[in-house]
């Protein structure tokens, strides 16, 4: 019984970390794919108004109507996702840049896994280019 708790552990030791690594990239691959989502979401809801909003109120507008923009609210056909403004996988709210980089109209941007600008591997964010 001792024998194969030992084979057990040592199975576990050599496995967990590659299973935890791919939790990690999962993460990473969610991120672009829910930015990817936001973006063009976005984009169409540009169509209908006309325009994308400053700051925060970009993605505010994909899930309820402007509430302070007359013109908008009138021209406003969404909502453009279903349910809520999804957050990160590291449970961190999207950051927007209206204009994007690169020349894109709108840009957005996780922070990573330290919910910070800047990083490397996992701390990187995502979105920046």
């Amino acid at each position: 019984m001792l024998v194969v708790m030992v084979i057990i552990g040592l199975l576990a030791g050599l496995v967990g970390p590659r299973i935890f690594g791919k939790v990690d990239s999962s993460k990473v691959k969610t991120a672009q794919t829910q930015i990817k989502m936001l973006e063009s979401a976005v984009q169409i809801m540009r169509l209908d108004v006309g325009r994308i909003p400053a700051g925060d109120q970009a993605l505010q507008w994909l899930a309820s109507p402007p509430t302070d923009d007359e013109t908008a609210k009138s021209l406003w056909k969404g909502p453009y996702i279903e349910g809520k403004i999804p957050v990160d996988p590291w449970n961190t709210p999207y950051a927007i840049k209206v204009p994007g980089n690169d020349g894109k109209p709108v840009s957005i941007i996780s922070l990573g896994a330290d919910g910070k600008p800047g990083g490397e591997g996992l701390d990187a964010d995502i979105g920046e280019h």
